[in-house]
């Protein structure tokens, strides 16, 4: 049967057909859909994990129970997983153990576009990467029974363009019949990693990567095609697909199994063509491992090690090499046609529970009216500046004009722990950390202790949504959903504050700017750790409407204060405020207005 599916959507029906019964993920673009499919298969345990280290270990426990398990995660999940990671290396696997990791080239939707195929290498695990949707579900059952045999979790590396782009698939497998699982294996020689235990298992890693490089010699999804034998291109994922296009008649190596690599297979590759190129993106992870073998070979001189590939960058670089025809260089010094769109800088969504606390702090910080600049040394006398560390979420559209109202964001849950460190090193402006309710789950409990347990001064403000927005909505353990939809237990994150030794915790309404102001205000000014949970449903997820408010233009003067909320559904209409009714949430959010000094905007049936 064929079907059109992403390579995520892949990932996940080529996972079930191997008989998967164990899928743990923390969402996170490009990865998010292969959960989300994996939950729709009633005979599939599927969760949302509290985050990607605990995904990787309950992947583990699965496995080492005897079942076969998938975890996912975005390339930077990957840091937060990788000391279970390493570890799920050192011991092995009882069960498959697939772990799919999706890296991000461009930062379409990630703070940086590290290549995750170092991991692979570092810990010694090996990977295979497709690089079209029909390779992502058929790599899958090859991959659980390589797990098997080699004791080893298997990576498998995708990237945005392979998790989203949808091609057509020959689904041709089926599920086959599970019974209950196996016995538990009691074997404290290969699962307790003491020193004495753990170190006879390194020997055992370096003995499997050398059977999976001889398996995958002959690995059925590595492919010659051959053409011109004046050039011959090594590649894989979707970067194969980007140098079939710009070289129709090259000799074409694609490799699926990326690390380890195939030596053989590529010496006979090489000794065939007269110039040898590697197209990959990103870094030259594979460039660099057949330079070593003596083999010459190019790469990375040629095309970029940042951003994405596509076929006129694949083109440039080969023309500069004078590696295509006249026709093709016509084609690659010709800018594509098509006209970039206008830059629009994302932002918070009308009726978006952040934007009220985001409004008070870029007020507190920079006064009303403020003009924000983009690098500011110092800060203003009195006791109303503010440094403001966030987390990653929807909030961090926060620094986008008109709000300007954060000042740092690294990873996951570290909002709250530079906040203290800005404390700690004695800098003498307010602090305060700003972190969603999925975040705050993730990796912000630690923080939270670590700074009442090193009596840190500093405010919290929890931005909570009750739902995991910028990723698609999803589940966490405040949300009270499971990855199934079903009704979950609900962590009470205040209780929880208070139960971490936080005096001073509060829980306000997203859309009340006069409680949010005067609360953050009373907070910074302790000199004792407090925390602000902000509450306010998603207006996507809870699609929120009402009655949409209006500009009553006798009363507006055409100050502009309305603009300072950020809100995309005001506008202006010559000289006067304009709200767009279709987009406009109405009283569920009616911070417009509370910030007209005029009171010129109201409902429309007013």
């Amino acid at each position: 049967m064929k079907q059109l599916l992403s390579g995520n959507e892949a990932i996940a029906r080529g996972a079930y057909h191997a008989g998967v019964q164990v899928a743990s993920a923390y969402p996170g673009t490009p990865s998010t859909e292969i959960l989300e499919n994996m939950a729709g298969y009633e005979d599939v345990y599927a969760e949302w994990s509290t985050n990607e280290k605990v995904a990787m270990e309950v992947g583990l426990g699965a496995a080492t129970g005897g079942v076969r398990a998938l975890v996912s995660m975005k390339h930077v999940g990957l840091n937060v997983a990788a000391d279970a990671f390493f570890g799920a290396s050192n011991v092995g696997v009882r069960g498959g153990l697939v772990v799919v990791c999706a890296d991000d080239p461009g930062m379409h939707s990630s703070q940086n576009e590290q290549d995750n195929r170092h991991y692979a290498r570092f810990a010694k695990v090996p990977m295979l990467e497709p690089s079209n949707s029909q390779e992502a579900y058929s790599i899958m059952a090859p991959a659980f029974s390589l797990s098997e045999e080699l004791d080893s979790p298997i990576m498998v590396r995708t990237t945005t363009r392979i998790s989203h782009a949808k091609s057509v698939v020959d689904v041709n497998g089926d599920r086959p019949e599970l019974g209950p699982p196996p016995p538990f294996i009691h074997s404290p020689s290969k699962y307790v990693m003491v020193p004495s235990y753990a170190r006879p298992r390194h020997p055992l890693a370096e003995q499997r990567i050398l059977r999976a490089a001889q398996l995958f010699e002959e690995f059925p999804f590595n492919e010659v095609i051959w053409g011109d034998r004046k050039l011959g291109i090594i590649s894989a994922g979707v970067a194969y697909q980007y140098a079939r296009e710009a070289f129709p008649q090259a000799s074409f190596l694609k490799l699926v199994t990326t690390y380890p690599l195939p030596q053989q297979l590529i010496r006979s590759f090489a000794a065939e063509v007269e110039t040898l190129l590697v197209v990959e993106e990103l870094d030259p992870f594979m460039e660099e491992i057949i330079k070593s073998m003596g083999i010459a070979v190019e790469g990375k001189s040629m095309f970029p090690i940042t951003g994405e590939l596509n076929t006129h960058i694949v083109l440039q670089g080969a023309m500069k090499a004078n590696l295509i025809s006249g026709t093709q260089q016509g084609a690659a010094a010709t800018t594509p046609t098509s006209k970039p769109l206008p830059p629009r800088p994302p932002l918070l969504c009308p009726g978006c529970p952040h934007r009220g606390a985001a409004y008070v702090l870029s007020r507190l910080r920079f006064g009303p009216k403020g003009s924000i600049p983009q690098a500011k040394v110092g800060g203003r006398k009195g006791k109303e500046w503010h440094i403001a560390t966030s987390d990653i979420g929807c909030y961090t559209l926060m620094v986008y004009s008109p709000l300007f109202a954060i000042d740092s964001c690294v990873c996951m849950g570290a909002s709250i722990t530079l906040a203290h460190g800005l404390e700690k090193a004695g800098v003498a402006e307010k602090t305060v950390s700003v972190l969603g309710d999925s975040t705050f789950m993730h990796t912000g409990i630690p923080g939270l202790v670590n700074m009442v347990y090193n009596r840190s001064h500093s405010t919290v403000i929890i931005l909570d949504n009750q739902t995991t927005a910028m990723t698609g909505h999803q589940g966490h353990p405040a949300s009270g959903r499971s990855a199934k939809n079903e009704q979950a237990p609900k962590v009470d994150m205040a209780e929880l504050a208070r139960g971490i030794g936080v005096k001073d915790v509060n829980v306000i309404s997203a859309f009340n700017l006069k409680e949010i102001e005067e609360t953050i205000r009373r907070c910074t000014a302790n000199d004792e750790p407090s925390v602000i949970v902000v509450q306010g449903p998603c207006p996507l997820y809870e699609r929120i409407s009402g009655t949409a408010f209006r500009v009553n233009e006798e009363r507006c003067n055409g100050c502009k204060l309305c603009l300072d909320i950020g809100c995309p559904a005001i506008t202006f209409d010559g000289d006067k405020a304009y709200i767009v009714p279709p987009m406009c949430v109405g009283e569920s959010c009616s911070l417009c207005v509370q910030v007209c000094a005029r009171k010129a905007i109201e409902k429309e049936s007013d």
